[in-house]
């Protein structure tokens, strides 16, 4: 017995070892490479102004930091801004090199468009001004609530499914545990707008369109984890734990903007439940609802996908069942 009982305890334990190991590796990748190479990566930078002015400073900033798109008038470059169409943009004239951000969107990308707006009025020997066409509060001018705000969405999205999973274990308890996750995004993304909000005024805007920004992405969290726990067992509560909290939350790029990430590992980050919800949170809280149509929709196909995946296990769960009552009722 012990000849055969070994091999397969010895198998078993290497493929944990290895299993951790991966993990390990990924998440020192997530959290290691994209801040290695940290910086703005193709950042749409709005340019208006006389043509000589603009073709120049189009040749001059450099193609791999800054995406260069040119407007006709002051005004279209600051509806852009405001629309997140763009990160921010300089209005050039002879005399006077007006600089927008929009802080709320990105920190890093609205300091390095100051820094280049400094330094092309320096070029060309004359004066610039920065306006802020969407900062923080003045409670929380460098948006600490709003970062820290991540780590309890996500956690918002692992301990439903580990205390549900444990109050109401088992295929019968499937249904409840995803009723009771979706009624928990409810309760949970308001509670984070109002103490944003209302307590540590971080953000601004509609409460109640931010509150359901905030519901939607709890609920991706929490249902993607359930339904990967409901198929896989303690495997998929992993899998779904260490996909959002060591992938999603360094790609997030809430603390930053996304366009301070590599293309690549933005990309990943905007399409995991993390970034998403962040990208949603800033678009209600600061742009007015602009460019909340995205991330809105990465978060529902989230949440179908959680709840396509508990109806899954909860047929395959009930077949067995169903077989064995026809087989008894004869």
């Amino acid at each position: 017995m012990s000849n055969h009982t070994l091999p397969g305890t010895g198998r078993k334990l290497t493929l944990i070892v290895l299993g951790l190991a991966a993990l390990i590796t990924t998440m020192l990748c997530a959290f290691t490479l994209p801040s290695l190479h940290s910086g703005p990566h193709s950042v749409p930078l709005g340019v208006t102004g006389p043509e000589q002015f603009t073709k120049a400073l189009r040749e001059g900033i450099d193609g791999d930091a800054w995406d260069v798109r040119l407007y006709p008038t002051p005004a279209a470059l600051q509806a852009a801004v405001k629309d997140q169409d763009i990160a921010g943009g300089l209005a050039v004239t002879a005399d006077h090199v007006v600089v927008y951000t929009a802080t709320a969107g990105g920190p890093s990308a609205a300091g390095a468009l100051a820094a280049l707006g400094d330094g092309v009025a320096a070029q060309h020997t004359t004066r610039a001004s920065l306006h802020d066409l969407a900062p923080f509060t003045e409670d929380d001018p460098r948006g600490a609530g709003m970062t820290a705000a991540l780590l309890p969405m996500i956690f918002g999205g692992i301990f439903p499914a580990l205390v549900l999973g444990s109050a109401f274990p088992g295929h019968r308890g499937l249904r409840t545990r995803i009723t009771g996750a979706i009624l928990f995004s409810l309760v949970a993304g308001a509670a984070i707008a109002a103490v944003l909000q209302f307590a540590t005024h971080s953000i601004d805007g509609n409460y109640w369109l931010t509150a359901l920004g905030l519901i939607l992405g709890t609920a991706a969290l929490s249902t993607t984890i359930l339904g990967l726990q409901a198929v896989l067992g303690m495997a998929g509560f992993a899998l779904g734990g260490a996909l959002m909290m060591l992938l999603g939350n360094p790609l997030s790029g809430l603390a930053t903007g996304p366009h301070w990430l590599p293309a690549g590992w933005a990309a990943l980050g905007q399409l995991l439940p993390p970034g998403a919800s962040g990208s949603l949170l800033r678009a209600n809280a600061f742009f007015d609802g602009s460019g909340a149509g995205r991330p809105a929709l990465v978060l529902l196909l989230w949440v179908g996908t959680g709840i396509a995946l508990a109806l899954f296990a909860d047929r395959r769960g009930g077949r067995p069942a169903a077989v064995h009552s026809e087989a008894a009722a004869p």
